[in-house]
């Protein structure tokens, strides 16, 4: 991992990918908000280092929550975004997740099958056991690698990408994510994060063919370096 200037830390890049460690707090794309999207820091990136004229092309193929860390890719070329975004249909991007969840859980691996309904007003997903109108089928397994004083750390693959599937589905449990007021956990962490992480990432190049395997640092901070 190489880190830039403008504290973007890059895991990987060509001519056609370009994969970031994305920083807690960072958004993926531009939003009401007005805050500088890590989308318009790698295009700066991509034109400061190729010195190139006029706007840079970059396409966003997937996000991450904005107090989540973690893998994202970006595509450099419209013909990678498109094949992209297909490999992401059909399931063949292939992403594990490290979650520091509240309470010991009741199992130490589990699939979750909820179905999960998305509130717009207040931007958070509700879980229902059975389908509801509007609701969408959310199915996610998870594994426990680590057990500290409080908290567990598990390692979680999804089969569904729903709208904070991950956040809502293991609050259900009763093992909301640390720092994750949102979904019930009790207090927030200091930088407004959560202790939710894109921690690998495998699929085959789209273009080169070659089978890419991306891990991505943990941010360095008290809990995540107890969970190393």
């Amino acid at each position: 991992m190489h880190s830039t200037k403008n504290n973007l830390k890059i895991l990987f890049e060509d001519n056609h990918i370009i994969i970031v460690n994305k920083r807690a707090g960072d958004i993926t794309q531009g939003d009401k908000t007005g805050d500088k999207p890590l989308s318009e820091v790698v295009k700066e990136y991509i034109k400061d280092k190729y010195n190139k004229p006029g706007n840079v092309y970059l396409g966003v193929v997937h996000r991450l929550d904005r107090p989540t860390s973690g893998i994202i890719i970006f595509a450099k070329t419209s013909k990678s975004l498109e094949r992209l975004n297909k490999m992401l249909r059909d399931k063949t991007i292939h992403k594990t997740y490290w979650a520091v969840v509240k309470n010991q859980l009741n199992k130490e691996q589990d699939t979750l099958i909820n179905f999960l309904k998305k509130n717009q007003k207040n931007n958070k997903s509700t879980v229902y056991p059975r389908e509801i109108e509007g609701s969408k089928k959310a199915i996610l397994h998870y594994h426990l690698l680590k057990k500290l004083d409080h908290y567990s750390l598990i390692e979680i693959l999804l089969e569904t990408g729903r709208h904070h599937q991950i956040r809502a589905q293991l609050a259900a449990i009763g093992s909301p994510i640390k720092g994750d007021l949102k979904y019930g956990f009790d207090r927030s962490n200091k930088d407004r994060s959560i202790h939710l992480h894109a921690r690998k990432i495998e699929f085959i190049h789209p273009v080169s063919k070659e089978q890419i395997h991306i891990t991505a640092p943990t941010p360095d901070e008290v809990l995540w370096n107890a969970c190393l």
